[in-house]
């Protein structure tokens, strides 16, 4: 499982859901570590962090109680999401570039690397998101 962000600065990411180096199912607590100890992390390289908007969709890891409540500590009063601040029209084009451009780009990209190993599938996700321009 891997995550990313598209802002207007680039692609924040990727992170990748694992425990011990095995892939693993995304709950709200595993979520919740990555927003604590990835994206908060990745927030405080931004000057203009306080600007940022934060949007997800309504999975279940999404949507349990810790989730929306740490981000709205993180992003006060700019989470557009199912239980968010700002409700979330769902499969809204406009509103979920990731699904409608990120994952169909990379999918595209990563492949092109014909990767034999999780390693290397892991360095061409990374390639193809540096690739990517701001």
């Amino acid at each position: 499982m891997v995550w990313c962000i598209v802002s207007r600065l680039g692609v924040v990411g990727p992170f990748f859901f694992e425990d011990g180096g095995e892939t693993v199912t995304v709950t709200s607590n595993r979520y919740c570590e990555m927003l604590e100890n990835f994206l908060r992390l990745r927030l405080e390289e931004f000057d203009d962090s306080e600007d940022f908007w934060f949007q997800h969709d309504g999975a279940t890891a999404h949507t349990a109680r810790r989730s929306p409540g740490l981000l709205r500590e993180m992003f006060p009063s700019r989470l557009v999401s199912l239980r968010g601040d700002i409700w979330w029209p769902a499969r809204s084009p406009d509103l979920t570039p990731c699904d409608f451009f990120l994952w169909g780009y990379l999918k595209a990209e990563v492949y092109k690397h014909r990767s034999q190993t999780l390693k290397a599938l892991k360095d061409a996700f990374r390639e193809e998101i540096n690739a990517i321009p701001p």
